[in-house]
């Protein structure tokens, strides 16, 4: 696409919605807007028509919402879609559906309708969509059937002969993935998950919620003062660090972004490699940039496990390109084999 402009279909319902996000796309250059349907059902079939580069999507539409859009155009024509969600919980939840049936990223709609309101994301807009263009969504998996109730899962001992820790890092495309790893792996798991997903407050949330509902192991979204029980995900919240002490209890930091990111996954893979040591397996999975890639070789170093996802299953490659290209990464391995990778 070198020199070409990026093929855009934009999908709302609102008029005015649409006209804004066309106009800042057009003066933006890079851009050409293809296309404006105003439901789901429409954006699906000019999404297979136009084949555009990347599509920009509404969560809640009538006649087909946001989320159905996606797992259809996943299942009919896989094309790189960025979510426009509102920043309440139902829009967080309907979000993290839609991320998760293969939408690759998404971007927080301005409350009203005012174009100074909505000049204020146009900066993230064209990132996003210029970072969207170029990735490789997965087409959509069937839902796992949710699994019978749980056992309590015990407190860890951290001691040398105490469950493993797994950390796993990722960032754009990461709730499609993560919807594939977590439910694949057992509620019997010796282990203790930790998920830093590049993701803001109550988008955490929402991404821990979906996941526990679609999996075997508890899934919960972390905070200060949470001890680490085997058979249990802990999902990074969104705006602070998560780091864990040699007792394995959780705290949360409220310190600077580290590689552009907040919660980052180097901040919490130092912290555990320095509490764990051997007892750790690290992760890097897809996403944009070279968080974790650090982390990952601490981690490493320590005597712990590294994988990262390869090339061919990742949206994007960037986190765990990094962590290859240092070295960090001992095996390298497809998206599917992840959760086996980690039993074993």
């Amino acid at each position: 696409m070198s020199g070409a402009k990026i093929r855009v279909l934009i999908v709302d319902d609102s008029t005015f919605m649409r006209a804004v996000i066309a106009r800042l796309l057009s003066r933006d250059g890079r851009f050409e807007v293809v296309g404006q349907a105003r439901d789901g059902r429409q954006g699906v079939d000019d999404a297979v028509r136009l084949r555009p580069d990347v599509v920009t999507m509404d969560v809640n539409m009538p006649v087909m919402d946001g989320v159905e859009a996606v797992r259809q155009i996943m299942s009919r024509s896989p094309l790189p879609v960025v979510m426009l969600s509102a920043h309440t919980t139902e829009g967080a939840l309907a979000t993290m559906e839609a991320l998760s049936a293969g939408a690759v990223d998404f971007i927080g709609k301005p409350s009203g309708e005012v174009s100074a309101d909505l000049a204020l994301v146009e900066r993230e807009l064209t990132e996003k969509l210029m970072a969207a263009s170029t990735a490789r969504p997965m087409r959509s998996a069937a839902a796992p059937v949710r699994p019978p109730p749980r056992p309590i899962a015990p407190m860890v001992t951290w001691s040398p002969e105490g469950p493993r820790v797994v950390v796993i890092a990722a960032s754009t495309g990461g709730p499609a993935a993560l919807a594939r790893v977590i439910p694949a792996l057992p509620g019997t798991l010796d282990s203790c998950v930790v998920v830093v997903q590049h993701m803001p407050p109550q988008f955490t949330t929402a991404l821990a919620q979906r996941l526990d509902s679609i999996s075997a192991l508890s899934v919960r979204e972390a905070g200060t003062g949470d001890r680490l029980r085997q058979g249990t995900v802990y999902v990074a919240p969104g705006g602070v660090h998560l780091v864990v002490d040699r007792a394995g209890t959780l705290r949360t930091v409220d310190s600077p972004a580290v590689n552009g990111c907040k919660p980052s996954a180097d901040v919490t893979m130092r912290a555990v490699a320095e509490s764990m040591g051997f007892r750790v397996t690290g992760i890097v999975m897809t996403g944009m940039g070279r968080d974790g890639a650090e982390g990952l070789q601490a981690i490493r170093a320590a005597g712990g496990r590294t994988i990262a996802q390869d090339e061919a299953s990742c949206v994007v490659f960037g986190m765990p390109r990094a962590a290859v290209e240092i070295g960090a990464a001992e095996r390298v391995v497809a998206l599917d084999a992840i959760a086996t990778a980690i039993q074993s």
